[in-house]
C-alpha cells in the first residue's frame, strides 16, 4: 500500500482515537477524580495554522500546520494513573524526569500534529539555494503543566519524524487541488527522513488586577528554552488579555507550551455562560539550532544561514460558551534567515470542547 493511501486511511482514525481514548472507563455516577477534589474534565482541541489566514497572499515559510490536543482534567499527582488519559498511562511512569515537582494543580497535555515549510517559489523543481528547504514534520507530544497560585511550569517532550514519511507533499498538494491552486514542484528536494526530538521547558508568571466592573485584564510573562535536534533555543515574552470572564489560566497564545488555555485551573467556566477576550503577545528567542533551516543532522541536505534572534508578534480573539471555545490569532514573524525577502505572516484557528 502506498504511504499516501495509508496516511489518508489512518488520519481520520487518529482524530477519532484521541477522543475515544480520552477517558479509560465509561462515565459513572461517582467520578473518582472529582471526589479527590480535582473536578475538571478533559478538553479536546483542534488547531489549524495557515499562511492563507495571514491575509498577505502568502504561500511560503511556515505554510501550514495541524494539531490535535487532548488536555486532561486537573490532577492531584502525576502518578495518579486513574485520572490520566488512557494513552498517557503507558509512558507516564518513564517520564518522571520531565514532570515538575511540587505545586498545587497539575495536568497532562497530549498532542499530535503536522507542520509544513516551503520556499517562496512554487514552480522550480531543483534546490533554491537562496531560500529555505522544503520540510515536513510529523510530531507527537506529551506535556506536563504544574501550577501554584499565579505561577506555572510547563515541560514538554516532542518526538517524531522530518522528511518524506511525514507526508507533507501529499497533504499540501491535495489541498491545493481542492481549491484549484497549482501544486508545488520542489518537494523532491525536501529534508530527508530523520527522527526528531525536542524537550521544552517554560515558566509563566501571571498578574491580574482587581476586576473593573464586568471587564478584566491580565498579563502573563514567560521565559524558558528548548533542547534537541528539532530546535535548540532560549525565549522570553509577554501576553496581555482583556475581556469579560477571562479564563483562569496563563494565556491564549497557541504557539506556546502551557498556552492556548491548557494550564490547570482553580475554577471551571460557568455553565452556559458567554465569555470573550482579546489578546496580544510577543515572544523573542535566541536560536542555536533550527532543523527546518539548518538541514538534516546526519545526512547531506539543503540549508540556509539562519538568524539567531527571531520574534513573533501575535494578536487574537477568543469566544467561549459552555464547553465550546473558538479562537483566532494572527502572527507576524521577523525574518528567520539571511536573504529572506518578505516577513512571514500566518494565522491560527482553534476549536475546543470539554468532554
Amino acid at each position: 500500500m502506498k504511504l499516501t493511501v495509508l496516511w489518508r486511511a489512518l488520519l481520520p482514525g487518529l482524530v477519532l482515537g484521541l477522543q475515544s481514548l480520552a477517558w479509560a472507563e465509561a462515565p459513572t455516577p461517582v467520578d473518582p477524580c472529582a471526589e479527590a477534589g480535582i473536578g475538571t474534565r478533559p478538553v479536546l482541541s483542534a488547531r489549524l495554522d495557515n499562511d492563507l489566514f495571514g491575509g498577505s497572499n502568502q504561500d511560503r515559510g511556515y505554510t501550514n500546520g495541524f494539531q490535535l490536543t487532548l488536555k486532561s482534567g486537573n490532577l492531584d499527582d502525576f502518578a495518579n494513573q486513574d485520572c490520566l488519559p488512557l494513552i498517557a498511562r503507558g509512558i507516564n511512569r518513564y517520564l518522571e524526569w520531565l514532570q515538575p515537582k511540587g505545586f498545587d494543580k497539575k495536568n497532562v497535555v497530549l498532542g499530535l500534529g503536522q507542520s509544513l515549510y516551503t520556499p517562496s517559489a512554487r514552480t522550480p523543481v531543483g534546490v533554491q539555494l537562496r531560500d529555505r528547504p522544503y520540510a515536513a514534520l510529523l510530531l507527537a507530544s506529551i506535556g506536563y503543566n504544574a501550577r501554584s497560585g499565579d505561577t506555572l511550569q510547563s515541560s514538554l517532550l516532542r518526538v517524531g519524524m522530518v522528511g518524506p514519511s511525514a507526508q507533507g507533499e501529499a497533504v499540501q498538494n491535495n489541498w491545493h487541488r481542492v481549491f484549484g491552486i497549482d501544486p508545488w514542484q520542489g518537494w523532491d528536494t525536501q529534508l530527508r527522513d530523520e527522527p526528531v526530538l525536542q524537550v521544552v521547558h517554560e515558566r509563566v508568571r501571571r498578574w491580574q488586577p482587581e476586576r473593573a466592573g464586568s471587564w478584566e485584564w491580565d498579563a502573563n510573562a514567560h521565559w524558558g528554552g528548548s533542547l534537541g535536534n528539532l530546535m535548540t533555543a532560549a525565549n522570553t515574552g509577554l501576553e496581555v488579555r482583556l475581556g469579560r470572564r477571562l479564563p483562569d489560566d496563563f494565556g491564549s497564545d497557541p504557539l506556546r507550551p502551557g498556552g492556548e488555555n491548557t494550564a490547570p485551573v482553580h475554577r471551571a467556566p460557568l455553565p452556559d455562560s458567554w465569555a470573550w477576550h482579546v489578546f496580544a503577545s510577543i515572544d523573542v528567542r535566541a536560536v542555536a539550532h533550527n532543523l527546518t533551516l539548518d538541514g538534516n543532522t546526519w545526512k547531506p541536505s539543503h540549508s540556509v544561514d539562519k538568524r539567531v534572534l527571531v520574534s513573533d508578534f501575535g494578536r487574537g480573539v477568543a469566544l467561549a460558551h459552555g464547553p465550546w471555545k473558538i479562537a483566532f490569532a494572527h502572527y507576524n514573524r521577523s525574518r528567520e534567515f539571511a536573504g529572506q525577502e518578505e516577513l512571514p505572516v500566518f494565522g491560527s484557528f482553534t476549536i475546543s470542547r470539554g468532554l
